[in-house]
C-alpha cells in the first residue's frame, strides 16, 4: 500500500482539485491565522508587562552572568563597563584591555591570530562604543583611542585568516605575515555602520568614516572619508554645523 509522507500530504492539500482537500486546506489556513480577540488596552498592558520582564531579565543576566564572565576573559578593565545584549564571542589567543566607561555589544566578535609570534593585543581607551555585530580581528595589535565610536556591523581586519594562494587555502594553511598589520584608531574617530578597516591602517584623530566604506590606507586627522576604497571627502572643522 502506498503511504503519503508529510511533505506529500502538504502538496496534496495545496494542489489537489479534490473538494475534501480544498476544504481541509482552507480550515488549516484558518487555524494558522487564528488570533485571540482582546481589547486594545489589554494588549497594550500585556506588551508593557512583556517589555518590563524582558528588560528585567536582560538586566539580571548582564549583572550576574554576561559582565562577570566577560571580565574574567579580559586582561584588564576600567570602571563602568556597560555590556549589553549578551556575551561577546572571543576566539584565539587575544589579550583585551578596556578603559573606563566603555559600552560593548554582546553581539561582538573578538578574534586573535593563532599563528602570531606574540599574543595579539586589543587595547581600548576610555568612553568607547563598540556596536552590534562588529568584528575585531587582531593580527598583532589593534588600538582604539579615547571617545572612539564604532557603529554596527563594522569590521577591523588585522588579519585575513587565509593566504592569497588558492592551493595554500585548499590545504588549510594560515595567512602570511605580510598580510597582517596593526590597526590604530586615534581619539574621537567615528566609524559609521558597516565600515571595514583593513590591516596596516591608521585613522587620525576626529575623523569620520561614512557608512559602508572600506579603509585600505592611512587617513589624516579631522576628515570625512567615504567610498571603496575610502577617500577624503572634506576636512572637518572644530564646530561643524549640520547644513555645512
Amino acid at each position: 500500500m502506498k503511504t503519503f509522507t508529510l511533505n506529500q500530504s502538504k502538496i496534496w492539500l495545496k494542489t489537489s482539485p479534490n473538494p475534501i482537500a480544498k476544504y481541509l486546506f482552507k480550515q488549516l489556513k484558518a487555524i494558522l491565522h487564528l488570533e485571540l480577540p482582546a481589547p486594545k488596552f489589554v494588549l497594550r498592558c500585556c506588551y508593557a508587562l512583556f517589555v518590563v520582564f524582558r528588560n528585567l531579565f536582560a538586566t539580571m543576566m548582564r549583572i550576574f552572568c554576561w559582565t562577570p564572565l566577560f571580565k574574567g576573559r579580559l586582561q584588564s578593565v576600567g570602571k563602568f563597563l556597560n555590556l549589553y545584549g549578551g556575551l561577546p564571542y572571543i576566539s584565539g589567543p587575544i589579550q583585551i584591555s578596556l578603559g573606563d566607561n566603555c559600552r560593548v555589544s554582546g553581539q561582538t566578535t573578538f578574534s586573535g591570530r593563532c599563528t602570531a609570534k606574540v599574543i595579539p593585543r586589543l587595547t581600548v581607551g576610555n568612553n568607547v562604543d563598540i556596536g552590534w555585530m562588529t568584528t575585531i580581528a587582531v593580527g598583532n595589535k589593534v588600538i582604539l583611542g579615547n571617545n572612539v565610536r564604532i557603529a554596527g556591523r563594522a569590521l577591523l581586519a588585522g588579519y585575513p585568516g587565509h593566504p592569497f594562494d588558492a592551493n595554500d587555502r585548499a590545504l588549510g594553511l594560515p595567512e602570511l605575515d605580510e598580510q597582517v598589520g596593526d590597526i590604530i584608531l586615534e581619539d574621537d574617530v567615528w566609524l559609521a555602520t558597516g565600515v571595514s578597516v583593513m590591516a596596516g591602517v591608521r585613522i587620525g584623530q576626529g575623523s569620520i568614516i561614512a557608512a559602508g566604506s572600506v579603509v585600505t590606507h592611512d587617513l589624516p586627522a579631522m576628515v570625512l572619508a567615504a567610498g571603496i576604497p575610502a577617500k577624503v571627502i572634506r576636512t572637518l572643522g572644530t564646530h561643524q554645523t549640520e547644513d555645512q
